[in-house]
């Protein structure tokens, strides 16, 4: 089958689960492009999943486009970005024409409690995962706790925890090269 059309079509299929957003996609995505099809590798991958929160947009789409373009330039990001799109695009139409009608109704309501912890699970999982192949460890978890704290309960802005952070490990990369013996 056509890349562009295998790839549209199975962004399509992960795009249907967008309930629970762009980070409830990640192991679809992941399960799809790094293990079932291999077009890319965990570590590009975990390259590209912090490259897709750092840019303004939408984050699935923003990995989309991002996996599509390092596959195949335009095109590639073109279809597959179409694909993450589309199902969103016309689940969100269909209830928000049909929603208010039934909203009220409690098997509507029960199916969104349901919902909802299952959500908090699909973006729970692949954050434990993208921990472990961030190579956070006992001796630098610390770094996304007090990130997360400052942003939850401080409510500083996400683009200056990135910035500090950088300039963090910069400097830390900086200190660590003058603690090594000079090889010549």
């Amino acid at each position: 089958m056509n890349f562009y059309i295998n790839s549209f079509l199975i962004f399509t299929r992960i795009g249907l689960f967008t309930i629970g957003g762009g980070y409830a996609m990640i192991p679809l995505i992941e399960g799809e492009v790094v293990e079932r099809r291999k077009w890319i590798t965990k570590e590009d991958f975990l390259d590209l999943i912090a490259l897709a929160q750092t840019v303004p947009g939408i984050f699935a789409v923003n990995i989309a486009i991002f996996i599509g373009y390092k596959l195949r330039k335009f095109w590639g990001a073109f279809w597959m970005a179409l694909g993450t799109i589309l199902p969103s695009f016309l689940i969100i139409l269909i209830i928000a024409m049909f929603f208010q009608q039934f909203k009220h109704l409690p098997v509507v309501e029960n199916i969104f409690k349901g919902i909802r912890p299952a959500v908090v699970a699909l973006i729970a999982a692949p954050t434990f995962k993208m921990a472990k192949s961030a190579k956070i460890s006992r001796y630098n978890v610390w770094i996304p706790v007090i990130s997360a704290l400052l942003i939850w309960l401080l409510g500083f802005s996400p683009i200056y925890i990135i910035i500090l952070s950088g300039l963090g490990g910069f400097l830390y990369g900086k200190y660590a090269q003058r603690q090594q013996p000079n090889k010549k």
